[in-house]
């Protein structure tokens, strides 16, 4: 990679992760907004009705009596629609069944957070609305620059990795980040699994997390994992020098026209990020596509992971 464009990008990098108020930050006071997935799909279906109906929002104003700025809130998921808003929507552009009852459950559906209250209703907002979005993304890119990416730690590593890195937790919290984590791993083996493409800084296949034996364990996991089709790992050596991750780790989902705008996620002490205007994910994707490009192939990282782990 040219030295220009890595430090251009790291310094893009850079400025987005100092900067929690920025545009396109989905952050308000310290707390992410949760705008659970399914209102963003309620809005995409929203938004691509009324353009079949060939309606502009003034029009639609004309005929519903909504307010234009309220309008386009709900079809940028800022908001949930009351359910006679939504039926006044659905007379406007004259939907009929089955499509009327699918767009009113999903708005019921809105309100919930699938499987994730059931177990870890004490999980940190932020991180809830993380699992939401994972859990209905398509496809994740994953940059990691110090630990295994968490769709693939073992129980072991993550219960570690959570007890270093929040000191703090209680033996219970632990436990519900770490159950949490575990029941995320579904994705990658349900029937129309998750596609996740994880590119980790050797750094994290060398940091012994946990001692030698969680550790071996953990790159003996990895090499078994990415043997799925709908799994790619690269390694990013040491020797391949400055890279536009090193700033910090982050995560680029994407979920398809059906779901809305792709997301980025930058996790923090100091407050967790997530980003949706396209120039800023646009970005992320380009510093993606490097960091693809200057890391091992899928074949040669396997290569480096089981020389570390026979090292241990």
């Amino acid at each position: 990679m040219h030295a220009r464009v890595a430090l251009t990008l790291l310094a893009f990098i850079t400025r987005v992760a100092e900067a929690p108020g920025a545009p396109g930050a989905i952050k308000r006071k310290g707390a992410v907004v949760a705008t659970t997935v399914r209102l963003r799909r309620l809005a995409a279906e929203l938004r691509q009705l009324r353009k079949i109906a060939e309606l502009t929002r003034e029009q639609v104003n004309e005929q519903t009596g909504i307010n234009v700025a309220t309008l386009y809130r709900i079809e940028t998921a800022r908001v949930r629609p009351q359910a006679r808003t939504l039926t006044s929507l659905l007379d406007a552009y004259r939907v009929a069944e089955p499509k009327r009852s699918e767009l009113r459950t999903l708005l019921k559906q809105a309100a919930t957070r699938g499987w994730l209250h059931t177990i870890a209703s004490d999980l940190p907002e932020r991180y809830a609305s993380y699992i939401e979005f994972e859990s209905e993304a398509r496809e994740v890119l994953n940059y990691e620059c110090l630990f295994i990416p968490g769709l693939l730690q073992t129980e072991r590593y993550a219960r570690a990795a959570v007890t270093s890195t929040l000191p703090e937790s209680s033996r219970e919290d632990v436990e519900s980040r770490v159950e949490t984590r575990m029941r995320r791993q579904a994705a990658l083996t349900k029937e129309q699994p998750l596609k996740l493409w994880a590119i980790v800084d050797e750094a994290a296949i060398r940091r012994v997390v946990g001692g030698r034996e969680v550790m071996r364990e953990q790159l003996d996991h990895l090499l078994e994992i990415t043997e799925l089709p709908n799994v790619h790992l690269q390694v990013i050596p040491f020797d391949a020098g400055g890279h536009p991750g090193m700033t910090g780790s982050f995560v680029v989902m994407h979920f398809g026209e059906a779901v809305g705008p792709d997301i980025v996620y930058i996790e923090s002490h100091a407050g967790d990020i997530f980003l949706e205007e396209e120039a800023d994910v646009a970005r992320y994707n380009v510093a993606s596509t490097h960091l693809r490009a200057g890391a091992l192939s899928p074949k040669a990282s396997a290569s480096l992971v089981a020389a570390a782990a026979e090292a241990l």
